[in-house]
């Protein structure tokens, strides 16, 4: 790469991180490095140790989460029993799968089936009420499936019949391992791809369902008793939900208007098989190192990392996994400190009062709109470090420890059955708006439309995103443009749907509605068809992130600017340096299929050449690669 591609001019993003992108090495145990992962991997060292502290009582436990946690870790890394257990414990459990005869032999067990975790053809999820958002309401949605995307299913895709191979070799070893003979597993696979394939017409792509709205179709319970003759919905619909449920919503309906064809007697022998791979696959974390090793040679074919976990990450992450709320507030309270959480809360007012502005002055909106914008940005709920009180259910995982006669997939069913239960019993209950859906040790944050509230764990106010000894104007561009990303969603093309409560509400006047869905047509554009890795970027997917991105770096700028020590070139150069990332060939390919997010090398180059300011920094002229045209610059809010 020679000094003239270096420069700013031609490509920002790769001027700025130059020496990252020669030196930095992806892990071989992950597909990908970058800014995010770079932290948390540092945080994964750190927690990882202090686990094997608490597991030899160096690190003493402080509550009965906690303690919980650690009689959880001491089963999950107790290698020398899963050895000697085998595939004993999945054999037993097998057997419900094997002894199914006809369909209804699974339907009329289908309240167990679901509670105990068994493979099922469509999903049940309580969650907010979009129309009603302070209550929950049960979600009815498709099963997932095998390949990461519809797309992946057409017949020029170049990674399909690789990524089936793998599955299907890998899936035959892993049967014959817990006691199917060869010809036996052979069989079982086919008809599960099958099966699994069959789906597929009915299933939305990723594309398709980025508009999440769409995914509201409130239904009676008479409309969904109609959908499957042989599936008594009424019946174990009102078992699990200890009530009669007045209205499903559900999310795909196409797929559910067609499951009396997908699922019948004459499916029922490849769906018998399909739920068989899928039970056995579920099992890949819980049996030998062997049997694990096997089960992830379709993620690494998929993802494209070089190996899996060592098992000791596998022993962490399987434990933390369980106890992620409980880790995140050990991890907060041991090594966030508080005037980080009162300075990035600070910068969390001031964006929003620089946002309010930013709408009070805006010329394209009618005042009608701008009232009820300025009412929902008012109305946003800040959430940053941790939460006061993580979720009740983490005092409901009380581990039988190894010393009390408990096992490790004892525990796990048991779990399993106490988070469907309590998730099945919130159905028609109020939704708390202060609890949380990420822990405080994961870099990353969110915007919760049906809650109205933005999130900031612990993990993601470090650097490169946010640190005391860079400057403020580089703190905008890392921490500063995610805090008015997360802002933004809230005005970008699903967010804006959803009013000051979090229901989804038509409030805008249909002029406004017009001219915002015009400048939302002008972003995707903007991205569209973009060639990147061995495919193109897709703007209707991406065109959500894309909206939160061109607001929350804008507003960044403007609040960088308030400051006497304003420095363009520390808050262009930051916001560049959190997208650097390295990926493997079949990670980009994947994200390209199903990631709402642009690659970031074009998240860094792209927002920038929508801001004056970035071409009167770096002087940006017609002749460099980096210059936009002004009016094709997009600036929405």
């Amino acid at each position: 790469m020679n000094q003239e591609k270096l420069s700013p001019k031609t490509d920002f993003y790769e001027y700025v991180n130059e020496k990252w992108l020669k030196e930095a090495e992806i892990p071989s145990d992950k597909p990908s490095i970058n800014s995010f992962s770079s932290l948390a991997d540092e945080i994964e060292v750190l927690l990882m140790e202090d686990v094997k502290k608490m597991a030899t009582g160096d690190i003493p436990v402080t509550s009965k989460e906690l303690q919980s946690f650690k009689d959880f870790y001491e089963l999950v890394s107790d290698e020398e029993t899963r050895n000697n257990l085998g595939m004993t414990p999945i054999k037993n459990r097998l057997n419900r799968i094997n002894d199914l005869n006809a369909l209804s032999d699974w339907s009329n067990q289908l309240e167990d089936w679901l509670l105990s975790g068994y493979p099922n053809p469509f999903v049940l999820d309580v969650s907010s009420d979009m129309e009603k958002a302070d209550t929950y309401g049960v979600y009815l949605a498709p099963t997932n499936l095998i390949l990461p995307d519809t797309t992946y299913y057409d017949e020029k895709h170049p990674n399909k019949e690789e990524l089936l191979t793998v599955y299907k070799g890998m899936m035959i070893k892993l049967l014959k391992m817990v006691g199917y003979k060869k010809d036996e597993a052979e069989l079982i696979v086919v008809d599960c791809l099958s099966f699994d394939e069959s789906l597929v017409p009915f299933i939305k792509s990723a594309e398709e369902s980025a508009d999440y709205t769409k995914m509201y179709n409130p239904k009676t319970l008479e409309e969904v008793a109609n959908y499957h003759s042989s599936i008594n919905f009424n019946q174990f619909l009102t078992a699990l939900l200890k009530q009669s449920p007045n209205k499903i919503i559900v999310t795909e309906p196409n797929y559910f208007e067609k499951l009396e064809k997908l699922v019948s007697d004459e499916t029922f022998e490849k769906m018998k098989h399909w739920m068989i791979c899928s039970y056995v696959l579920s099992f890949s974390h819980l049996l030998t190192e062997d049997f694990r090793q096997i089960a992830n040679q379709y993620s690494l074919a998929l993802s494209g990392a070089k190996e899996a976990f060592s098992k000791e990450k596998t022993y962490f992450y399987q434990a933390t996994g369980q106890f992620n709320q409980v880790i995140g507030q050990y991890y907060a309270k041991n090594y966030f400190g508080q005037a980080a959480k009162d300075d990035v809360h600070e910068m969390v007012q001031q964006m929003i009062q620089i946002y309010q502005e930013r709408l009070s002055k805006n010329e394209w909106l009618e005042e009608e709109t701008k009232k009820t914008a300025i009412l929902k940005l008012n109305r946003l709920g800040i959430h940053v470090g941790y939460p006061e009180e993580i979720p009740s259910i983490y005092s409901r995982f009380i581990t039988t420890s190894k010393a009390d006669g408990g096992s490790l997939i004892e525990n796990v069913e048991q779990f399993n059955k106490i988070t469907s239960d309590y998730s099945f019993r919130r159905y028609n209950q109020k939704v708390d708006r202060n609890e949380w859906e990420m822990s405080a040790d994961t870099v990353n944050a969110y915007y919760h439309p049906q809650k109205n509230v933005i999130v900031f764990p612990a993990a993601i106010l470090q650097a490169p995103f946010y640190d005391f000894k860079q400057s403020r104007s580089a703190n905008y561009g890392g921490i500063g443009a995610v805090i008015a990303h997360e802002i933004s969603h809230a005005f970008d093309n699903n967010g804006a749907k959803f009013d000051e409560l979090g229901n989804l509400n038509d409030w805008w006047t249909e002029t406004d509605l017009a001219h915002f869905e015009e400048l939302t047509k002008q972003m995707i554009e903007q991205f569209d068809d973009i060639p990147f890795g061995n495919s193109k970027v897709n703007g209707t997917l991406t065109v959500s992130e894309n909206i939160a991105d061109a607001g929350g770096l804008s507003c960044a700028l403007e609040a960088a600017q308030l400051e006497e020590d304003f420095s363009g070139t520390d808050l262009f150069e930051n916001w560049a340096r959190i997208w650097r990332q390295k990926s493997q060939e079949q990670y980009i390919d994947l994200l390209l299929a199903v990631d709402v997010h642009s690659p970031n090398k074009l998240r860094a180059n792209i927002q920038v050449k929508n801001l004056d300011e970035f071409y009167h920094l770096y002087d940006i002229t017609k002749s460099d690669a980096m210059y936009l045209e002004p009016e094709k610059r997009i600036s929405i809010w």
